[in-house]
């Protein structure tokens, strides 16, 4: 049963499924709660005209609502009402909207009664946050201070930075994709630090460090005693951050079974620790992160389709160093506020330098540019950072940039060593310069990796 503060809510059903709404609608009267039910929006909205209520629970897929005519008039002239959204035919389209409405939750269909009933709890004791509209001042400094911890004013960071403002005061899980070093786990920061859980942690987890075999014992915690080495009760990684969020980094490397766990935790938002007889509820927002395509890995049966659908309710895709202008050259210059703290005297970078990282490709992203900004911090020969300073690689890239770039004035030799290139640093900074796991995925002996690196002039210590 609900609290006493709960009971007699009234709730507004609106679903053209008779057997899923009128057995939802039952099952709530029986934990307290008053239930109108109606089969199309039309009807949805000529009920909310002559009613009040504590919530509305509203199919997508319905007569009336193909365009989400329920949704926008629930935000327009009911904003005080929580609405929570259930579909059997998510979309990215339909999910981006619906959080950009304001909805408290993201539902997919089929749902198990505990899951929603706990949606209905959360959505009828929260606030309801109404999403902030785009801010035509973004590039002023005093809206740029809303994200601290991110540098850019492009209009790829913009319509990020948008939607991060809006996904950031709903609840449903989000998955951020991109190339290596482009920020994921700083978006995901930001997503947390200006959501209603900011006063809760957030907690990352690395899944290429979670050994498949401790993975429930990391995530889920265990007993003394449960298993050989247990000498004393551990809460989990997931307790940690029971009222705040889980940020799964590095999703796509998770294994198979590792991955039917995760799901059963991210559906019923409960687990059960290594040795105890008794479930833990949590409380948890989930948002995961990974550089690879994991449509084409479901699509390969390397990706659990439930677990992914489960996961990109949200799906915010991060725009590549390259694709974003003039950031290159901000970026810069905050590397170099931020890592020349010991060199007092390098002021700046000449026109010759800002002119090669404006054409660069950066297959390595934000990482790399920080990587090239620290090195040539600490190579610098006068008050200004020179294309003498840069290593080798960068001054070798094709001028312009981008899978696009124009190749024409380059043999085609050297345009496959330039894409070797390009390979080798992706592999360095994902393993951060670590040669023993780097020759591992790429299938090569160390003795042969260190032969391609020293063929194409490539420093390690650069990535470490």
């Amino acid at each position: 049963m609900p609290p006493l503060s709960e009971q007699f809510k009234r709730i507004l059903i609106a679903d053209d499924e008779p057997l899923y709404r009128d057995t939802t609608a039952e099952l709530l009267r029986d934990e307290g709660y008053e239930c109108i039910c109606v089969n199309d929006a039309n009807g949805a909205i000529d009920v909310l005209h002559g009613h009040s209520f504590d919530l509305i629970l509203s199919d997508l897929n319905m007569p009336g609502n193909l365009k989400l005519e329920l949704l926008k008039e629930g935000r327009t002239k009911y904003a005080h009402i929580p609405m929570i959204v259930v579909t059997g035919v998510p979309s990215v389209p339909s999910a981006i909207e619906s959080v950009r409405l304001g909805i408290a939750d993201y539902l997919l269909k089929p749902i198990k009664f505990e899951e929603l009933l706990a949606a209905v709890c959360r959505a009828i004791r929260q606030p309801v946050i109404l999403p902030r509209e785009p801010s035509s001042t973004f590039y002023d400094s005093d809206t740029l201070k809303e994200y601290p911890g991110i540098i850019g004013r492009s209009q790829p960071m913009f319509e990020l930075l948008d939607l991060v403002g809006r996904v950031a005061a709903s609840s449903p899980n989000i998955l951020i994709t991109g190339e290596s070093g482009t920020g994921k786990e700083v978006i995901a920061k930001a997503i947390h630090d200006h959501s209603p859980r900011a006063d809760h942690p957030i907690q990352v987890i690395d899944c290429t460090a979670v050994p498949e075999s401790l993975f429930e014992s990391v995530l889920f915690g265990h007993v003394k005693g449960s298993f050989t080495g247990a000498v004393k009760d551990q809460k989990g990684l997931l307790r940690n951050c029971d009222g705040g969020t889980a940020f799964f980094d590095e999703l796509g490397e998770l294994p198979h079974t590792s991955q039917a766990k995760l799901l059963r935790v991210i559906q019923e938002q409960t687990f059960t620790p290594v040795g105890e007889s008794r479930p833990v509820q949590v409380d948890t927002r989930f948002i995961c992160a990974t550089n690879r395509d994991l449509q084409k890995e479901v699509d390969a049966g390397r990706f659990r389709q439930d677990l992914f659908y489960r996961l990109a309710v949200i799906h915010l895709d991060l725009p590549p160093l390259r694709k974003r202008g003039d950031d290159v050259v901000l970026l810069a210059a905050h590397f170099l506020n931020q890592l020349g703290t010991g060199r007092t005297d390098v002021k700046g970078l000449s026109p010759q330098t800002l002119e090669c990282f404006r054409r660069n490709h950066w297959p390595g992203n934000i990482r790399e540019l920080r990587n090239v900004m620290e090195r040539a911090i600490a190579l610098a020969r006068g008050t200004k950072i020179e294309v003498d300073d840069l290593p080798r690689q960068l001054l070798d890239g094709p001028r312009q940039s981008g899978p696009e770039a124009e190749l024409s004035e380059i043999s085609r030799d050297e345009a496959l060593d330039y894409a070797d290139r390009e390979c080798l640093a992706v592999l360095l900074q994902k393993h951060d310069g670590v040669i023993a796991s780097a020759a591992r995925q790429a299938g090569l002996s160390r003795q042969g990796l260190n032969k391609l690196l020293k063929r194409h002039g490539i420093c390690v210590d650069e990535y470490r």
